[in-house]
């Protein structure tokens, strides 16, 4: 699970997050809803541990973010908004290396490569070089190094950008699959996107949380009429 408590972050002078708490239990799917620059990117780097709150707290899978900061990030799999990929390595020498990283050997580290692979629909590009591939496969690679060691929490930054309508509908039932046991949270700016894939949204704008509830509750919210007199 995911707590946050009073969550502030500055950048020199600019507040980038401001007082957010919120919490996120096992087997929920929350999607953080706001424009680009609402803080939604920073609070993901704070609960990766990429970087600290400058104040405020947060839990992720009952590790704190301070004094467990590497349990934190053996727990996670983290896809940020630009995939950590290598264009030099090709798909299965990137997985490989990933597992090798992440400590995984023997048979379980080909099953969860085989899975990822299948997973993510990169079986066809597994031997291509990563500088050659498409945006699309570059996040499907992204996604299935996040997937890889089989974490208990899934912090996905604009998980089906790039991707076509077909591979945005693969990946968004991937997700909901994965958050049927997991503890999932992800970003983006598309209100369908969390309709399609999320059970609860909280809407950042100018680095707080302005609204918060169930996908109906937010759609119907934000869905206005046209009144004509």
């Amino acid at each position: 699970m995911i707590v946050a408590s009073d969550l502030g972050k500055f950048y020199g002078s600019l507040e980038a997050v401001k007082g957010v708490s919120f919490s996120i239990t096992q087997g929920e799917i929350v999607g953080l809803l706001g424009p680009n620059g609402a803080g939604k990117t920073t609070i993901m780097k704070i609960l990766t541990c990429y970087m600290f709150p400058s104040c405020g707290d947060a839990n992720v899978n009952d590790y704190n973010i301070y004094s467990d900061s590497l349990q934190v990030k053996k727990s996670i799999g983290y896809l940020p908004e630009n995939a950590p990929l290598y264009p030099d390595l090709n798909v299965m020498e990137y997985l490989e290396f990933m597992a090798d990283a992440r400590g995984l050997t023997g048979n379980i580290r080909k099953e969860r490569i085989d899975f990822a692979v299948d997973a993510c629909s990169i079986g066809n590009v597994i031997y291509r070089g990563i500088g050659k591939l498409s945006k699309g496969y570059r996040q499907r690679t992204g996604l299935a190094q996040a997937i890889l060691h089989d974490p208990e929490v899934l912090i996905l930054d604009e998980p089906t950008n790039g991707l076509d309508p077909n591979q945005i509908i693969e990946i968004r039932e991937l997700i909901k699959e994965l958050g049927k046991k997991k503890t999932v949270i992800l970003s983006t700016h598309i209100l369908q996107e969390v309709e399609a894939t999320c059970g609860r949204v909280l809407i950042l704008n100018d680095g707080k949380i302005i609204a918060r509830g169930t996908t109906d509750e937010i759609g119907r919210g934000m869905k206005g009429e046209i009144i004509l007199d």
